[in-house]
């Protein structure tokens, strides 16, 4: 058992040093904090939305904007579309399940928003067709993905997309980049 312990931190090590060496994914990651201070600036809000782990990393990170990351100051707009379970099982059984996070952005997303969308393979429907419902209010689009980006690569303004295809290595890359990306947008916005 310690073997296999041991064989799964160094995969995870692994992963985030690949990671520490992209150059191209680092100054995306930059980008998207650049994105999200200047929507926070101008009054807009920032939206996320993920399936399973994604969803709780989504509302995770939702969290730690709209509450606080290292240090108390004021709040920040920004929602997990996925915690109203009420309307998630309405729209899902009176729509579909594909309905549940665009009618959301239609209904909550304005010119200028962003939508921070998870999916480890890039191909969850529902998280695209978000994508393409923020593309059309003009909000700016961050994916945050596995390897190939899948579908959500030609629907995203910036893609984080982790060079991996392994999804619980992939959902750890995730977390640690939506926390720098906390981390910096707390520090831009409220230098202490």
């Amino acid at each position: 058992m310690l073997k296999k312990i041991k064989s799964v931190l160094e995969e995870s090590v692994a992963l985030k040093t690949t990671v520490l060496a992209d150059q191209i994914l680092l100054e995306q990651i930059g980008k998207a904090v650049h994105q999200i201070v200047t929507a926070f600036r101008n009054n807009r809000k920032v939206l996320f939305c993920g399936n399973g782990g994604s969803a709780a990393d989504a509302q995770h990170l939702a969290a730690e904007l709209s509450g606080r990351f290292y240090y108390d100051r004021n709040p920040l707009d920004a929602e997990a579309l996925h915690v109203n379970t009420s309307y998630l099982t309405a729209v899902a059984n009176d729509y579909s399940y594909s309905e549940i996070y665009s009618r959301l952005v239609i209904a909550k997303g304005n010119k200028g928003d962003i939508l921070i969308a998870l999916s480890t393979s890039g191909n969850s429907e529902n998280i695209v067709k978000a994508m393409v419902a923020a593309r059309e209010k003009e909000m700016i689009t961050i994916a945050l993905t596995g390897q190939s980006g899948g579908i959500m690569r030609s629907h995203a303004d910036l893609l984080l997309n982790v060079p991996s295809s392994d999804t619980p290595r992939i959902q750890e890359v995730h977390i640690t980049i939506g926390h720098i990306i906390c981390e910096l947008v707390e520090s831009e916005l409220f230098p202490r």
